[in-house]
């Protein structure tokens, strides 16, 4: 039975990929670095350092630490200009959301800053749905589709249950929402179960990647629903 939903953040909370796409190409253009919509595809999962070393690499360019610091923050820059006026927020998502988190104990587990997600929960008031965050400074030098962001969420779930005098909860008996197949195979080798949002990819590449479910958007589940699906 499930206990609790792990959301990842970009993609399905924020349906933002494209924004971020966009604010790399001109971050990295400036850099003589093109970076194609495909490429960038190939780097869903990473955290902004590995990702831009990984585009520095694949231009056999060479990267270093003070370029790299100035060339993220100016993607946040850039970023943050996309949204300010109106948050791309995925269709359905803050409803489930706040449904979800009176039935469940909800986690965000995110390569993104944790200064992006508190930018987001400060604006839509999600903050206080989640009992955990993990973001990429919660688990540096790895990345989705590790599984070691979804392993220290349910780590620091379980350490606040202990303290409520709750029992640990088991993997399987937690969901994970994701939109690309990284973060599938990250849920999946931690042990959770899994549901997929194409939000950012076709349904094909999210099955490939072994999520359980797969839907088009949150807006059509429910409580409900998670409960008859996966328990």
């Amino acid at each position: 039975m499930i206990h609790a939903i792990f959301f990842d953040f970009n993609g399905v909370i924020i349906n933002d990929e494209p924004l971020h796409l966009k604010a790399y190409q001109e971050t990295l253009a400036a850099e003589g670095i093109t970076l194609s919509e495909a490429e960038y595809m190939t780097m869903l999962g990473m955290d902004d350092v590995t990702f831009v070393r990984t585009a520095f690499g694949r231009a056999g360019k060479t990267l270093k630490d003070d370029d790299r610091h100035r060339i993220i923050a100016r993607e946040y820059e850039l970023h943050r200009k996309l949204i300010e006026e109106e948050l791309p927020l995925a269709p359905g998502v803050v409803t489930f959301i706040r449904a979800a988190a009176r039935h469940y104990q909800l986690g965000l587990v995110s390569m993104s800053s944790r200064y992006g997600i508190d930018y987001v929960f400060e604006r839509t008031r999600l903050g206080s749905a989640f009992t955990v965050v993990v973001s990429a400074e919660d688990v540096p030098g790895t990345h989705k589709p590790d599984p070691t962001c979804y392993k220290r969420a349910l780590e620091l779930l379980n350490e606040k249950r202990r303290d409520e005098r709750h029992l640990p909860l088991l993997p399987n008996e937690c969901l994970v929402i994701e939109d690309a197949p990284p973060g599938i195979e990250s849920g999946r080798a931690a042990g959770m179960r899994t549901l997929g949002v194409t939000n950012t990819v076709p349904e094909e590449a999210l099955r490939e990647a072994g999520a359980d479910v797969v839907t088009h958007s949150l807006a059509d589940w429910t409580v409900d629903a998670v409960h008859h699906v996966f328990d």
